[in-house]
């Protein structure tokens, strides 16, 4: 994603999964789609500073500068209703948040619903070690320190 290292740390962000990766001749369409909803976001008739992308074939990010502008209920309202037109144009859904992403020791990307981490982990496909996408982090900061991190340190360690 351009240019969120520009972005102060505490800069907002919002994460969305989706069921299974996009196509590879999607993602740019959808890039051009995120860049021009960024560029048109506004919260109380004032513009955004926000930028976003699609990452690995299967996130949807969105990340606000919050010291410029605050995201108000309604505009979080906006970048939903964008997300739901999402779903609909590349058949995805983007919202359900049930699943698991994680990455295998060659850092293939897999998606394991919430309720078989435990049968995972006891058939040896994974471990505490194991990468996991924390897609509830809140800041810039958070998502370059800790998007990824060890299932045994993450809130999901509590269904195993």
């Amino acid at each position: 994603m351009r240019n969120l290292l520009a972005f102060p740390d505490e800069s907002r962000i919002w994460i969305y999964q989706a069921d299974r990766p996009f196509d590879q001749s999607d993602v740019d369409a959808i890039n051009e789609e995120i860049d021009a909803f960024c560029t048109q976001w506004t919260s109380h008739n004032q513009d955004l500073k926000a930028i976003g992308g699609v990452m690995h074939d299967l996130f949807v990010v969105l990340v606000v500068d919050e010291t410029q502008s605050s995201a108000s209920g309604c505009s979080i309202d906006k970048s939903v209703a964008f997300v739901k037109y999402l779903e609909q144009k590349y058949g995805r859904m983007l919202l359900l948040r049930d699943h698991v992403a994680w990455m295998d020791e060659k850092e293939a990307i897999h998606l394991t619903p919430l309720a078989e981490l435990k049968h995972k982990l006891t058939e040896g496909v994974m471990n505490m070690n194991t990468l996991v996408f924390d897609n509830l982090v809140a800041t810039r900061e958070d998502f370059l320190k800790r998007w990824t991190t060890p299932l045994g340190e993450s809130w999901m360690r509590r269904f195993v």
